[in-house]
């Protein structure tokens, strides 16, 4: 379990009341800077991150939404192009968006570990280095995210594999970095010998460990950021099917493990049963099926905020059908039986 021995031994103790099934935690928490949303692929991420980034602008002063997933929907959520660079969002004014290289791609030409006298680290000594290329290109995304000064930045996140990979990404460099210094001292010889190839590109060795630590400083602000709850939150979403549960209780174990806030869940495609499916197998073997796996999650995260959104009869895109969205997450209004706009296609 992902509880603390605390907090079972408090459920033993006292019979404590189910957290609000909503999102609203989220509004209300005005601390948060970081908010990743995650989980399998194909159950609603985008959808989820979108909606929340349009409930957030209604609290907050402005708000940063960023796709890191390679397969980029951002654009087809909100019915615009969204570019690599913030874009406001058409009739919200400060709901900005930008889809990013998911790779990470490193281009060290356009990072701060060009030197002062414009030469430029060899990239192949970097990439010698396990993860370094995408682990750096993180630092400097980040770096650049938080000079962009938004109240609170949204991550629509690829599915799980590699956003653990990404969020893993502080203490890999923090890895990486302790085995760099350690090298250098007990190699401070052969560092100093390098001096007359590095100069070719007009690096020296000191110059690369004074940039390198620049890096690591970011970093390290980063991971503290990461590890810190009143800061970091990550929403996990999912569908009521077996695979999506084992995945999201993956999903949580690690970041339990990484120390990453976790403690919402959001559960779509819910066939909820209603006049027209009473006399359907079909809608009655659906939701039975739905119904256990949906009692599973609500004892596995008794101590989680679980949001549970219907299956909707059209698909969620534009500022309207997301505000409609928004309203199911946070529980400002329900929709009626009638008007329930189903099938949800997300991403």
């Amino acid at each position: 379990r992902h509880n603390s021995s605390m907090a079972v031994a408090m459920d033993d103790e006292f019979d404590l009341e189910p957290l609000d099934p909503s999102l609203k935690n989220i509004l209300d928490q005005k601390s948060l800077k970081w908010i990743f949303v995650g989980g399998k692929g194909g159950v609603g991420k985008t959808t989820t991150s979108c909606s929340l980034a349009v409930a957030l602008s209604k609290a907050r002063t402005n708000v940063l939404l960023v796709s890191t997933d390679p397969a980029h929907n951002l654009s087809d959520a909100f019915k615009q192009k969204i570019q690599k660079t913030p874009t406001q969002i058409t009739g919200i004014s400060n709901l900005f968006a930008m889809e990013i290289d998911a790779k990470f791609e490193l281009d060290i030409s356009q990072m701060d570990l060009a030197t002062p006298d414009d030469g430029k680290i060899p990239s192949d000594m970097l990439s010698s280095l396990p993860g370094i290329d995408e682990a750096m290109s993180f630092a400097e995304l980040m770096k650049q995210v938080q000079e962009m000064n938004y109240e609170v930045i949204v991550f629509d996140t690829a599915p799980t594999g590699h956003t653990l990979r990404l969020l893993t990404f502080p203490k890999l460099l923090q890895s990486t970095f302790g085995k760099i210094n350690s090298l250098k001292q007990r190699f401070s010889g052969i560092f100093t010998q390098l001096a007359g190839f590095l100069q070719q590109s007009g690096a020296s060795p000191e110059q690369i460990f004074d940039k390198l630590e620049k890096a690591k400083k970011t970093i390290d602000i980063v991971s503290e950021q990461f590890k810190n709850p009143d800061a970091t939150t990550f929403v996990c979403v999912a569908i009521p099917e077996f695979l999506s549960l084992f995945e999201t209780e993956r999903l949580v174990q690690a970041l339990t493990k990484h120390e990453i806030d976790t403690h919402n869940i959001v559960v779509n495609q819910i066939h909820f049963l209603d006049e027209e499916c009473k006399d359907c197998k079909k809608c009655q073997a659906r939701w039975k099926m739905q119904k256990k796996y949906l009692d599973q999650i609500a004892e596995l995260y008794d101590d989680f905020h679980v949001v549970h959104c219907p299956l909707l009869n059209q698909e969620v895109r534009g500022k309207d059908g997301l505000e409609m969205f928004s309203k199911i997450l946070t529980k400002e209004g329900q929709l009626d039986n009638d008007d329930d706009d189903a099938k949800e296609t997300t991403s």
